[in-house]
């Protein structure tokens, strides 16, 4: 009998799934393995919000593959160290594993080849299954990669994705193969209430949902907070709990503007992939330095503590940040809104925000995360570095009845519509009895503090 393993990372799901296919076609019996990286915890990655959602995924692929006669092995360790005793235990002549993207991934796989190759096993890495198209499978001339989105968007669109694999019948694993309980959801303490399951089934369910009530009007509401009407599935992407060239593929089936707009922004996700496959230091450095003095930990404790709590003074930024404490989620729009209120109008440095929010999302991916900040801050591939999002008009176009404000500000939830944006307006002794802060910053003051420091005038 012959003995493959896959090694599962951020692709838990049965659909689509190259390396578990290849597994499948190249061996008669399968091991499905996840490993449970100390590193992972040491690097600050095994937070609460992410460890949970986790625990779902795990659960979920082991019950898939126990429906299909398999199971899921789970170890603990170093994962060079535990993938090649499985493959020893076992007796298997070939690890598939997804290629990954981070340098944490390209060191993981380094020590997996090294590891492996002194037993004389092989490594198969996979490409497209983290993203739809792998990076660097499209570079501009005399470039190794894409800065700007839109060129990018073209060649990416004009690209043939693969067909989308199904999930497998059957799975048989040896009996050799060893491993201890998955973790459990319940193991994992701090965690926000709003949490949703985690797991393919779980996503499956929700892109169908979704699909059917709010795809078809996407472009015309992905921006309204109040609506919530993003498809909410990027934790499931994160995880690998759906594929990517799965969505692309259905939704482009659907067709009509709010498919076409979905699609666009899987696009970004390949596009912030591709850029850091290439400049791997972008996820601690500036991708492009405007040479930043950055206020810090020290000097702004008092206003980084405020943001934080949702405690700024200006409703939508507060909207969005207590939603992101009680759901480990926030909608994209009011992502942007807090960003440009900390890095800009708050002069902090984005690293501090972009460490936040990997402490809380349930979605916190250091590639997406880390350069969209980089985007919001004008030190990534934005073509306006120095625009500063005016939370005030921001709010008023995008929440403009208050609805999401009211939602997770309740201090204001019987305040007019007219004054919602701008609490300041009403009275004093209004505002003493709403309990609600006074603005950390004039907005004037942040814009012209911000300015002299780019060396805008």
């Amino acid at each position: 009998m012959t003995v493959a393993v896959v090694l599962f990372t951020s692709d838990l799901r049965l659909h689509d799934h190259p390396p578990l296919r290849a597994a499948l076609a190249a061996a008669d019996e399968v091991v499905p393995l996840f490993v449970r990286d100390p590193a992972v915890r040491a690097a600050g990655f095994d937070v609460p919000n992410r460890a949970a959602f986790l625990a779902g995924c795990l659960a979920d692929l082991d019950a898939s593959l126990r429906r299909r006669g398999g199971r899921l092995i789970v170890r603990s360790g170093p994962v060079a160290r535990e993938v090649r005793a499985v493959a020893a235990e076992c007796g298997a002549t070939e690890v598939h594993l997804a290629a990954g993207i981070t340098g944490f991934a390209h060191r993981r796989e380094e020590r997996l080849r090294a590891a492996l190759g002194a037993d004389g096993v092989a490594l198969r890495v996979h490409d497209s299954v983290i993203t739809a198209v792998a990076p660097g499978a499209l570079t501009p001339a005399g470039s190794g990669h894409f800065a700007v989105f839109t060129p990018y968007f073209r060649r990416w669109s004009q690209q043939a994705l693969r067909d989308p694999l199904p999930a497998p019948h059957t799975v048989r694993v040896p009996d050799a193969a060893r491993g201890e309980e998955p973790p459990r959801r319940a193991d994992a303490g701090g965690v926000s209430a709003g949490l949703p399951p985690g797991g393919e089934t779980a996503g499956r369910e929700r892109f169908a949902a979704w699909a059917r009530a709010d795809l078809a009007r996407y472009e015309d509401r992905h921006d309204d907070l109040a609506a919530d009407g993003t498809s909410r599935l990027s934790p499931y992407l994160h995880f690998g709990a759906l594929s990517p060239v799965e969505l692309v593929h259905r939704a482009r089936r659907t067709g009509g503007p709010g498919a076409e707009a979905f699609v666009r922004q899987l696009c970004w996700r390949d596009f912030h992939h591709q850029v850091l496959a290439a400049r791997p230091d972008a996820s601690v450095r500036d991708y492009r330095t405007r040479q930043d003095r950055w206020r810090g930990e020290d000097e702004a404790a008092d206003d980084i503590a405020a943001w934080k709590e949702g405690r700024t003074g200006y409703p939508v930024v507060d909207a969005g940040m207590r939603q992101l404490r009680a759901e480990g989620w926030m909608h994209n729009r009011a992502r942007l809104l807090t960003a440009s209120f900390l890095t800009k109008t708050l002069y902090v440095d984005w690293r501090i925000g972009a460490r936040h929010f990997l402490d809380l999302l349930v979605d916190g991916d250091i590639v997406n995360n880390q350069l969209n900040w980089q985007w919001v801050a004008g030190t990534g591939t934005d073509s306006r570095p120095h625009r500063v999002l005016n939370p005030v008009r921001q709010g008023r176009r995008y929440d403009p009845d208050g609805t999401y404000v009211r939602r997770w500000v309740p201090e204001l939830a019987d305040v007019a519509a007219d004054v919602v944006h701008e609490p300041w307006r009403l009275p004093a002794e209004r505002r003493a009895v709403l309990g609600y802060p006074e603005p950390l910053v004039g907005l004037g003051d942040g814009l012209a503090r911000f300015r002299h420091a780019r060396g805008l005038g």
